[in-house]
């Protein structure tokens, strides 16, 4: 009997020009380089990232431990994104609870020393493209806290519609408690 094709997805190494690549982690093997990206990172993401204010390191190695897990069912799609050959910050797609039916969301973060070289941006289109090859999805988010303007100018380059808001608790130093929400439809 043949084996049942994989369950369609995206894929696991996505090469950009320049030396920009996207890859699914790959658990343990990446913990010492996400840690330290990440430690090198903190201050700079600790006003927007809930995660980053809560620093702790054994739960952010504990994020790597079930990213094989969550991409076989679907839930997310986790990558680091990696910039000649170093990691340099994280991406991903993911649904939650409050996604609706036919969308998913696109994340990012990046390590302060590579900001603004449209890093983010280049990661976010290539996530846009693996996004609609996934059966069911209509269309991707980007949402982000009102005062984020950095978060804001990947979705108005990439042509997503930024006119919904929506109140939300904040959860990190620097947010207002409301959502930007950027969508973009298939097509």
């Amino acid at each position: 009997m043949d084996p049942s094709p994989p369950a369609p997805g995206p894929d696991t190494r996505i090469d950009l020009a320049d030396g920009l690549t996207l890859r699914a982690y790959e658990g343990e093997a990446d913990r010492t380089e996400y840690l330290r990206v990440v430690g090198e990172s903190v201050e700079h993401l600790r006003p927007w990232m809930p995660w980053a204010a809560e620093h702790d390191p054994e739960r952010l190695a504990a994020f790597l431990t079930d990213r094989a897990e969550l991409w076989a069912r679907g839930e997310a799609y986790s990558y680091a994104i990696v910039l000649d050959g170093a990691m340099v910050g994280s991406c991903g797609l993911h649904r939650h609870d409050d996604t609706p039916d036919g969308a998913i969301e696109i994340g990012y973060w990046l390590h302060p020393s590579v900001t603004g070289r449209g890093l983010a941006t280049r990661a976010a289109r290539a996530l846009v493209e693996q996004a609609f090859r996934l059966p069911g999805v209509t269309t991707v988010e980007i949402v982000h806290d009102v005062a984020h303007h950095a978060s804001a100018a990947v979705p108005a380059r990439l042509g997503f519609n930024g006119d919904l808001r929506r109140p939300h608790e904040p959860t990190a130093p620097a947010e207002t408690g409301e959502d930007r929400i950027w969508r973009l439809e298939r097509g």
